[in-house]
């Protein structure tokens, strides 16, 4: 059977903080704020793959109550999510994600974003896309003060 799952995320920018989106470390003066590394893009990702799979969300299975997620590699949790959906027999297909942000420019960073990504849930950069679009200065994302992620992720079982 195949199934399909929505994800999406969104953090407010933070001082001081580094810039991590599909585990690339984005040249900035500002980071998200979270409790992990606070990647938008790996958290739409894995609430995508959790959603398809019927296996709850991050907040299941990555508690901010817990410390030890405290600064935690979001690209090492998708792995561990794609690790956990393989152990139950379930096959990710494709993943398709957009960011939402005014700044920073995403382009130079999204081949490195898509094969960050492939290579944490096992597939191909074939079988993964990243897009980035702006919001047109509409809204808290228009006027830069955060980003957001929003993903689709098919898996087989």
């Amino acid at each position: 059977m195949i199934r399909t799952g929505i994800g999406f995320d969104i953090h407010r920018f933070k001082q001081g903080r580094k810039l991590v989106l599909g585990g690339v470390a984005i040249k900035s003066d500002f980071g998200l704020d979270g409790h992990s590394d606070a990647d938008v893009l790996c958290h739409a990702v894995m609430d995508a793959l959790l959603g398809a799979a019927a296996d709850g969300d991050i907040g299941v299975h990555f508690p901010d109550s817990e410390k030890r997620w405290k600064g935690a590699s979001s690209i090492k949790m998708l792995a561990s999510v794609a690790r956990r959906l393989g152990e139950k027999g379930v096959k990710i297909n494709n993943v398709d994600v957009s960011v939402l942000a005014e700044k920073p420019r995403l382009a130079p960073y999204r081949e490195k974003m898509r094969h960050n990504l492939a290579k944490a849930i096992g597939l191909t950069a074939a079988g993964v896309s990243v897009k980035a679009t702006t919001l047109e200065g509409l809204g808290a994302l228009g006027r830069g003060e955060g980003i957001a992620a929003m993903a689709v992720a098919t898996v087989e079982k």
